[in-house]
């Protein structure tokens, strides 16, 4: 064998055939010599690593291929060939594997690489070279990190200075981020063998880089491109230096050690990414859409794939082709480390686009948890987190725009935002975050207070009693509207329409019907269908006892929307007023049809008193009773379990507990309401009807009297009613009198009270004529009570309301 040849020796003879390496045959040609002379595996083996020289690659495959089953193994140590010829194949697949952009046939040659491996495994499997082999596979598998770091420790457990085995350890050193365990690796090959190859500078100036010593790093790089001038990574690396400095004349020749990378090789994917991020920075997007195009059609790596199709989503992001972009960002977070969440903050302002806020704040949520502290994704999470319908992210939300305004206490924007997630529970709160929005935007943006945010401090104000403030705001709401109306005339026309519906809303709680009025028709006159001012016209009419123009108000309002709501449960309240409990029932029963408000708890609340009104109606029907209660009960229980929070539907619940007998089970229902919410009147005067039926009285008169003080300021007739009738069971007949009294002054037509004032000035002056010890002053006014009792049953016998009381018992009581 000469130095640039091969002899293949023939066949039973002791004659050779040289075959020039400078003139090689087809390859086809040479395995069909191989085969027909029976040639020794290691004479496959050679001439295919000189085909793999001398750029021929698929001949390369073939001879290896062939060799597997074709070479003989009729000599010493022919073991040792067969291992190197399936670890070479393998070696060849894992080195295409790396360089091919198709996953599948990516996926395909490492199935290859693994079945030669384990092949080889069978032959030898503590060769050194057959275990940095299988080591370098699965260094490029990701997933088997451990598995070729035992193989690496193994070899230089043997020996301990095998310069692959050190170039490995170091690799995987350096992707566990133990970066001087790294740049010892690197040092030691290096003194091994001072005429290593570029990449080992290379890998040390990236420990450096890790390091924190920049020096150090440019030095090493430099270094590489001095052995050499071609190393793509030593250029990049130095590019990344100088850019970091953040100087012009850095910034220049950053641009530049990129710009001659890119000559050298136009398909790397890390110098397209920095040029691709230096171009978005420039906002040249022109060269950045040409430079990403690049990218996409070279992407070799999981890693680089991730960064280019990032880089990619940057610039549709900007020109604002967000359905692209959003292609771009969700295919890099499929694949991007752990601890890159850049990806999903762009993701996230994606599906902010699309409306989907659930994903959006997965996103963000992910982001923040990497970095807790983050003042932009706080911010976001807060602002999608303020709508939402759930209580506890309302909380955090809350807790996000708290931190933000205390990183951030000039940001409108969050004070805004802050104030508006309070208006729902912390008033006092929410004016004063407006009150710093406020005081920034005119102290440091030098900007007026717009309109939306002087409405809102009107309607807080409103809300607390401050109805000067309120007003005060109102008006300015109205004047900035104006002002800015030149601007957009359609958008600050609304908000005016908004404020004076408020205006006149404040108007009514001042008892200002009139001004209240005026509003209302002028706001009809602009914007015939604002269902709310026929609403509200009405329900004035409706207080003032109108109930005929109240009615013809609510049905203007169906005639913009015949099927709202809220104008279909004031008709149905106002039957059922009336005790016109058929009408108003069926007014409930449309709005449960409607496929939108078939769960209405209003409405199914409603029909719930409904049926439990009829239960206070004189019947002796005791089975329609008892049908009633449950039509009731049933009702209540389903609000419940549409909103397990609903207070007026376990209100009801005790309700009709009370009306079956189970006073004990009522009262702790009652008590249980109380607790949740003190704002609900009926829940008190239910405890006190419970403490009256179980005749505690000292317990039942404050109950009365504090609910009649805190919810009608003294002057509701049906609470005064229950109060004497709580007297009149312990037998206080003057104080259940002077409280009957009371309600007669509020209400003088009242047949019901007129029949209960008659009923106890009887029982008084009865008790006055039975007590011998009475003077004549108190007998003779007794007298003239019993006869005033006498009338008032008399006259109610023939003109007493029948659905109220009995007339045959008042006209018993007259005889």
């Amino acid at each position: 064998m000469s130095r640039g040849s091969i002899e293949i020796p023939l066949r039973d003879t002791d004659e050779v055939i040289e075959l020039d390496f400078d003139q090689l045959p087809e390859g086809d040609e040479v395995i069909s010599i191989l085969k027909q002379e029976h040639t020794q595996l290691h004479i496959w083996i050679a001439l295919a690593l000189e085909y793999y020289r001398q750029g021929k690659p698929e001949d390369f495959v073939k001879l290896l291929e062939a060799a597997r089953v074709d070479g003989t193994l009729d000599y010493r140590d022919h073991e040792k060939d067969q291992m190197t010829c399936l670890d070479t194949l393998a070696a060849y697949y894992v080195q295409q594997a790396r360089r091919e952009k198709n996953k599948d046939v990516k996926k395909e040659l490492l199935t290859q690489a693994t079945l030669l491996y384990t092949m080889a495994d069978k032959i030898i499997m503590y060769d050194q070279n057959h275990l940095l082999g299988r080591a370098c596979y699965c260094l490029l598998e990701g997933e088997k990190m451990e598995q070729a770091d035992a193989q690496f420790h193994f070899v230089l457990n043997q020996s301990p200075s095998n310069i692959p085995a050190l170039l490995g350890k170091a690799c995987i050193a350096f992707n566990k981020k133990d970066f001087r365990g790294a740049l010892a690796y690197y040092k030691k090959a290096l003194r091994t063998n001072p005429n290593c190859p570029a990449e080992v500078r290379l890998g040390m100036g990236h420990c450096f880089v890790k390091l924190s010593k920049p020096e150090k790093a440019q030095l090493a790089f430099m270094r590489a491109l001095e052995l050499n001038p071609k190393c793509v990574g030593a250029l990049v690396g130095l590019a990344i230096l100088e850019l970091n400095k953040k100087e012009a004349d850095s910034i220049k020749n950053g641009v530049q050690l990129l710009s001659k990378a890119y000559t050298i090789d136009s398909s790397n994917p890390m110098v397209l990414n920095h040029l691709a991020n230096h171009f978005f920075f420039k906002k040249d997007m022109v060269r950045l859409s040409e430079i990403n195009k690049h990218n996409n059609n070279n992407q070799l790596s999981l890693a680089t794939d991730v960064s280019g199709a990032f880089a990619t989503a940057l610039p549709l992001h900007v020109q604002g082709d967000y359905d692209q972009a959003f292609q771009y960002y969700y295919q890099a977070t499929q694949f991007a480390s752990p601890n890159f969440l850049l990806p999903y903050f762009g993701l996230g302002q994606m599906y902010i686009y699309r409306g989907d806020r659930d994903n959006a704040a997965g996103c963000f949520e992910k982001v923040l948890k990497a970095y807790p502290n983050n003042y932009e994704t706080m911010k976001i999470l807060g602002s999608l987190y303020a709508t939402s319908n759930d209580q506890e992210k309302r909380e955090t939300a809350k807790g996000h725009l708290k931190k933000v305004t205390e990183q951030y206490p000039d940001d409108v924007e969050a004070w805004i935002e802050l104030a508006q997630i309070l208006e729902q529970s912390d008033i006092q709160g929410a004016l004063s975050a407006y009150g710093t929005a406020t005081r920034i935007l005119q102290e440091k943006v030098q900007a007026d207070v717009p309109p939306e945010i002087l409405n809102n401090v009107a309607a807080l104000h409103f809300r607390l009693g401050n109805l000067g403030e309120a007003k005060k705001y109102y008006a300015a709401s109205l004047d900035r509207a104006k002002a800015e109306a030149q601007h957009d005339e359609h958008y600050y026309n609304a908000i005016s329409v908004t404020s004076t519906y408020n205006l006149a809303r404040l108007h009514e709680s001042t008892c200002n019907y009139h001004g209240a009025e005026q509003h209302y028709k002028n706001i009809l006159r602009e914007h015939p269908n604002y269902v709310d001012c026929y609403l509200r016209l009405g329900c004035m009419a409706r207080d003032k006892g109108n109930f005929y123009e109240a009615s013809d108000w609510f049905k203007e309002a169906l005639q913009i929307n015949q099927d709202h709501p809220d104008a279909w449960s004031l008709i149905g309240n106002l039957h059922l007023a009336k005790q016109e409990w058929q009408p108003g029932q069926k007014k409930f029963e449309r709005i449960l049809k409607q496929p939108a408000t078939q769960n209405d708890a209003y409405s199914m609340l409603a029909l719930g008193n409904v049926w439990l009104q009829t239960l206070h109606q004189p019947t002796r029907d005791k089975e329609k009773e008892k049908r009633h209660q449950d039509r009731a009960l049933a009702i209540y229980k389903q609000v419940l379990r549409n909103d397990p929070k609903n207070l007026y539907a376990a209100n009801g619940i005790g309700a009709v507990l009370a009306h079956k007998g189970c006073i004990r089970e009522a009262r702790d229902v009652f008590a249980q309401v109380r607790e949740a919410t003190a704002d609900v009147c009926d829940v008190w005067l239910n405890l006190a009807h419970i403490y009256v039926e179980q005749k505690q009285f000292i317990s039942a008169y404050p109950q009365y009297e504090n609910c009649l003080k805190k919810f009608f300021k003294c002057q509701n007739t049906e609470v005064l009613l229950f109060l004497a009738r709580a007297y009149f069971k312990c037998g206080k007949l003057a104080e259940c009198k002077q409280t009957l009294l009371k309600a007669r002054h509020v209400a003088p037509s009242d047949s019901v009270l007129m029949f209960n004032v008659a009923l106890v000035l009887q029982r008084l002056a009865t008790s006055v004529l039975r007590d011998e010890k009475s003077n004549l002053k108190a007998v003779l006014s007794a007298v003239k009570e019993l006869e005033l009792a006498q009338r008032y049953f008399s006259y109610l016998s023939k003109s007493g309301d029948r659905m109220k009381f009995d007339l045959a018992q008042a006209a018993a009581e007259a005889r």
